[in-house]
């Protein structure tokens, strides 16, 4: 897993890009990343997939906040990213990461 941050400095923003490999994303055909950013929802921030079988995004999330977030495959298997700048427990008891801008 890969999650690289770029400032913007013409906007109060950071461009995040996230990247899984083929074998995180464990032969999903879809796996998009949901979190507080986008209100959790599956369909909002689908990740493009590559051909070596790995999948990326890119997306600019506001500056000066800390987001939760997860990854869920084929709309249906959640895991978290390794690279995650901290973990949290979630109020439904499973552990979320966390990215800190």
């Amino acid at each position: 897993m890969s999650i690289k941050k770029q400032a913007l400095k013409s906007k109060p923003v950071t461009k995040v890009s996230f990247k899984i490999s083929k074998d995180q994303a464990v032969n999903a055909s879809e796996v998009a990343i949901v979190g507080d950013f986008n209100n959790w929802n599956p369909t909002s921030d689908v990740m493009k997939p590559l051909k070596d079988g790995s999948f990326s995004h890119a997306m600019e999330i506001a500056n000066d906040a800390e987001y939760q977030f997860r990854y869920v495959a084929d709309q249906s298997n959640w895991f978290n990213d390794e690279e995650a700048d901290k973990e949290i427990s979630s109020v439904f008891g499973s552990i979320n990461s966390v990215i800190v801008l």
